[in-house]
């Protein structure tokens, strides 16, 4: 019987691979000025300089783009706890700190961009905004990683398979936030942060389809745990809840581009339903995660889509 391999030796045996993947992205990105995607000229002084205060009206974004345009913000303003969390279980040397310390950077253009678009259009309340990142980045993030988890190779494998799923997810909804914008400059800087979170899940998607090949059945465990209790990182802000249905109902990110969009393309691209290399262990994870599929596609999925066209159906007798 095999044993399990440690966090640490599960590093060192992806080194060369998550080597290889940092050139083949330092090959592929394309450096852009966060300055460039904002409409500087739009831009005036607010009351504490002799200007005038934001008011609702001023706002020409919907309702369904402010909350997602928020939403989307606040989740990349969270990057110093993501940056802990990945730092803690990959690692700071190697190749892997390299990852760590360019992955970061280049995220953090996308909360630069995004709020620079908002304050100088006055898309949405400042001050509401800074409330809320306050609190929402107080509070952090955490995946819950124990040490014990970290020793045993879990902590790495359940991030790696996490980010896989996630930077895939903030792709998809980064592009559906442009169209509901309304405005071709929030669509070309959002398409512009939705290119390099399809650059960055790409790294992820390959190092855990190289941990599969490497400890099939921990990986397909993580995997699985990601899948049936996925959440996007930014779940604890203020207001999740009630921005994330208006984003659902209206198309910017809902259960069926979740299942469609992001959890079968990539667990095609690992070959999970195909491959045979797991043992009994990982088969049962296998056919508890294939029934999970199966429900989100035939129960969850449908239930959704009757409340929502419900919903939408009272809107619109509403107006």
């Amino acid at each position: 019987m095999t044993r399990d391999l440690t966090q640490r030796e599960i590093l060192t045996d992806l080194e060369p691979i998550a080597e290889e993947s940092v050139h083949r992205h330092l090959s592929m990105t394309k450096d852009w000025h966060p300055h460039d995607y904002v409409p500087w000229d739009e831009g005036r002084n607010f009351a504490a300089l002799g200007g005038v205060d934001w008011e609702p009206g001023q706002s020409e974004l919907s309702e369904v783009a402010k909350a997602a345009m928020i939403t989307n913000l606040l989740t990349e303003d969270n990057l110093p706890s993501y940056h802990r969390e990945i730092a803690e279980n990959f690692s700071r040397d190697g190749a892997w700190g390299t990852w760590v310390g360019r992955w970061t950077a280049e995220e953090m253009r996308h909360s630069t961009v995004i709020r620079d678009y908002l304050v100088v259009t006055r898309g949405v309340d400042p001050v509401a905004l800074e409330q809320a990142r306050m609190v929402h980045m107080t509070n952090g993030f955490s995946s819950g990683a124990t040490a014990d988890d970290v020793d045993s190779g879990a902590g790495f494998l359940h991030s790696v398979a996490y980010v896989s799923f996630q930077e895939l997810a903030t792709r998809v909804t980064h592009r559906n936030t442009g169209r509901v914008c309304n405005d071709p400059i929030a669509d070309k800087m959002l398409q512009r942060i939705a290119a390099d979170e399809n650059l960055h899940m790409i790294f992820y998607r390959t190092m855990c389809g190289a941990a599969l090949d490497l400890v099939p059945d921990q990986a397909i465990e993580a995997v699985a745990t990601i899948v049936h209790n996925f959440r996007m990182p930014g779940a604890g802000m203020p207001n999740f809840r009630r921005n994330g249905v208006l984003m659902a109902k209206h198309g910017v990110y809902d259960l069926r581009q979740h299942l469609e969009e992001v959890l079968q393309p990539v667990l095609r691209q690992w070959n999970i339903f195909d491959r045979n290399d797991f043992s009994a262990r990982g088969e049962q994870v296998r056919e508890r995660l294939a029934a999970y599929l199966t429900d989100l596609e035939q129960v969850k999925i449908p239930r959704f889509e009757e409340q929502r066209d419900r919903a939408l159906a009272r809107e619109r007798t509403r107006r």
